[in-house]
């Protein structure tokens, strides 16, 4: 036979237990209703509670206005070629004395080197022959119009004579040509020929000798040992610069930018320029486009040749619409659309859509949805980018 069950000792356990359970649930701390969430969602706007954790871990910086320096660039100085000129002979012959230095201001018409020249000698006497050639006809012309007035003539005589006159008129006129062609005239007291300067500047390379040996077609010949100018003459006061220019930086460069020009021989000095011409066609190899200015070397302290650093400065106008510059950190990416945070007030941050620029030494420029002046977030903003996107899902 079975004892009977306890049945007061039974319902007192679970009486135990139940009261144990709601002694460790009242011991849990509830919310309050009263307490703010630390993050509040509107549209496209983060705030946070004053004391929020989360932002300690946000960082702004205030957007600058764009500085569009496109700096170091590299470019080579050359000649001015609008007042520069590469001078060869146009005779040949043998140098006899060369007239002028390295260095020496030369004016139009100056005297450069004399020339013992058999060409220039041949020159000058078929100049003055045609000359004696057509005073002779010129007389024969006159006698024969005499004897035809007195009837001691026929008039196809008169005729020959004019004729003769005519042509020795165009001889002399195209040897006094070929003479002057070689700078030469009829007043030349000597037959040395004298080669002259046919534009003022200063004299930047020389490439002859007395008694050296020259002839005309060694400037057409395709060898560039041969193909050299006997002087050169140019304005050292200005020169001429060629940059390569890399495609993305083509939409900053205009036609009259200032240009800003260092060099190593002279580092602490800066020579002042202007962009001048910027080519059609890109470099296949290089992918560059060359761009011409134009430097002032008043002092003439830089030379052809030399390998220059070129900073381009923007025009005031272009400046102020050309947006602002931010860290490249504080852009992220939303399919193909860039975007930032713009600190309105303290604690709040509006997620905006931008446009940007090339990215250069980790600065981007944004050319629209920012402006001077604003903060915007450069760390923290996939923080905010998760806040919003976590509430609109």
């Amino acid at each position: 036979m079975k004892p009977p069950m306890n049945l007061s000792s039974g319902w007192g356990g679970s009486m135990v237990c139940l009261l144990a359970a709601l002694g460790l649930l009242g011991c849990q701390k509830q919310p309050k209703a009263s307490d703010p969430p630390t993050a509040r969602i509107d549209g496209e706007t983060v705030s946070f509670a004053e004391g929020a954790p989360q932002k300690s871990s946000i960082r702004v910086e205030t957007a600058e206005p764009r500085k569009l320096a496109i700096t170091h660039l590299t470019g080579r100085l050359y000649w001015n070629e609008e007042t520069t000129v590469r001078i060869f002979t146009p005779v040949a012959g043998r140098v006899i004395s060369v007239l002028a230095d390295l260095g020496q201001p030369v004016s139009h018409g100056a005297p450069l080197a004399e020339i013992d020249s058999p060409d220039f000698n041949q020159a000058l006497s078929n100049a003055r022959t045609a000359v004696g050639n057509l005073a002779m006809a010129d007389k024969a012309l006159s006698r024969a119009r005499q004897l035809l007035e007195h009837g001691a003539a026929a008039q196809k005589d008169v005729e020959a004579a004019e004729a003769a006159f005519i042509a020795a008129q165009a001889e002399r006129d195209r040897a006094e040509a070929v003479l002057a062609n070689y700078g030469g005239s009829l007043k030349a007291t000597n037959s040395a020929y004298r080669l002259l300067s046919p534009l003022a500047g200063d004299l930047v390379e020389k490439n002859i000798n007395p008694g050296q040996e020259l002839r005309a077609d060694l400037m057409l010949a395709n060898a560039p040992n041969l193909f050299v100018p006997l002087f050169v003459v140019s304005d050292p006061t200005t020169l001429w610069l060629q940059l390569d220019v890399a495609e993305q930086d083509l939409p900053a460069l205009q036609p009259g930018q200032q240009l800003h020009v260092h060099c190593l021989a002279f580092p602490d000095k800066e020579f002042i320029g202007t962009v001048g011409k910027i080519g059609a066609t890109m470099d296949s190899s290089t992918r560059t486009l060359k761009v011409r200015g134009v430097v002032r070397n008043p002092e003439k302290r830089l030379r052809a040749e030399m390998y220059v650093t070129v900073d381009v400065v923007e025009e005031a106008a272009r400046l102020a619409q050309a947006g602002v510059e931010i860290p490249s950190k504080a852009i992220f990416l939303k399919g193909e659309q860039a975007f930032l945070f713009i600190e309105r007030v303290s604690g709040q941050y509006q997620r905006q859509r931008v446009k940007l620029g090339i990215e250069q030494d980790g600065k981007v420029p944004v050319l629209e949805g920012v402006s001077a002046g604003q903060k915007v977030v450069t760390e923290g903003a996939l923080l905010l980018q998760a806040l919003i996107e976590g509430d609109q899902s």
